[in-house]
């Protein structure tokens, strides 16, 4: 008596050739540059971009002593230009994030930090 189910084994292939497909993405996913443009206000802000696959995260440190408000416009071509915001408290690391909905080739981030009154 054969106790094995045969349902694992038609699944290989196809888990096989999923994670090849994921593999392929990854490796087109990352080949972007990054520019960042930083208007800083005279504060003492750290702007570090990671990069990912299908994602750009921009991290930013707030060394100050007060609340700043960063405005980030995020140029991706082909992609549409995208805006947003983070409020980071002082000696706090906050975030801004761009998903990709098409491939990128280099991505240019306009960053505007000011004091939060």
């Amino acid at each position: 008596m054969n106790a094995s189910p045969s349902l694992p084994k038609s699944l290989c292939p196809v888990l096989a050739a999923l994670a090849l497909s994921l593999v392929g993405h990854v490796a087109l996913a990352q080949n972007y540059t990054v520019e960042v443009t930083p208007h800083l206000n005279g504060l003492d802000i750290k702007i570090e971009p990671v990069s990912n696959p299908a994602v750009l995260v921009v991290n930013l440190t707030n060394n100050t002593a007060q609340k700043v408000r960063c405005d980030l416009n995020f140029e991706a071509d082909p992609q549409l230009p995208f805006q947003t915001f983070v409020f980071v408290e002082p000696g706090k690391t906050g975030s801004a994030t761009l998903r990709a909905t098409q491939q990128w080739f280099d991505v240019e981030v306009d960053v505007r930090c000011k004091a939060d009154n």
